[in-house]
This record gives structure tokens, C-alpha cells and sequence, in this order.
């Protein structure tokens, strides 16, 4: 996208309407701005940088459990 997708012409500029995705509050910014409202933008600039990329997470998958006369106590409810 060039800076002409965000305005036209006549010196028109489009806004649009977005959630801070710190605080969750929305806003309106102008096209293809920031993700911060300005009230968080000092906040995130103080969290220190992530010290390594993200990579694929992987769930803990252990054994299944066994549960002895399930079909008993699936039939009978519960006390």
C-alpha cells in the first residue's frame, strides 16, 4: 500500500475505528496507524523486548487416565 490509500485528493484522510490492543479500549486513528491508543503507547514503549521468538506450542500430552467401572457410575449418577 502507498500513503494514497489512506487519503484522497482533496486532503481527506480516513480514519478508522480500532481497539488498543493493551488496554482493549477503542478508538479512532488515522488508516494504517498504530495499535495503541495514545494513553498506552508510553506503557508498551517501557515493556522490556521479548528475549526470543515465539516458536510453535506444544501442549503436554501425558497418558490417558483410566477411570475403573465408569459405566457404573455413569449409570448410577451422581451422589
Amino acid at each position: 500500500m502507498t500513503g494514497d490509500d489512506y487519503g484522497d485528493k482533496d486532503g481527506q484522510v480516513r480514519m478508522e475505528l480500532k481497539y488498543c490492543e493493551h488496554c482493549g479500549g477503542l478508538w479512532v486513528r488515522e488508516g494504517g496507524g498504530g495499535v495503541y491508543c495514545e494513553k498506552c503507547q508510553g506503557k508498551v514503549a517501557d515493556l522490556p523486548a521479548a528475549k526470543k521468538k515465539p516458536g510453535r506450542i506444544v501442549l503436554p500430552a501425558g497418558r490417558r487416565a483410566i477411570v475403573e467401572d465408569y459405566e457404573a457410575e455413569a449409570a448410577g449418577g451422581v451422589a
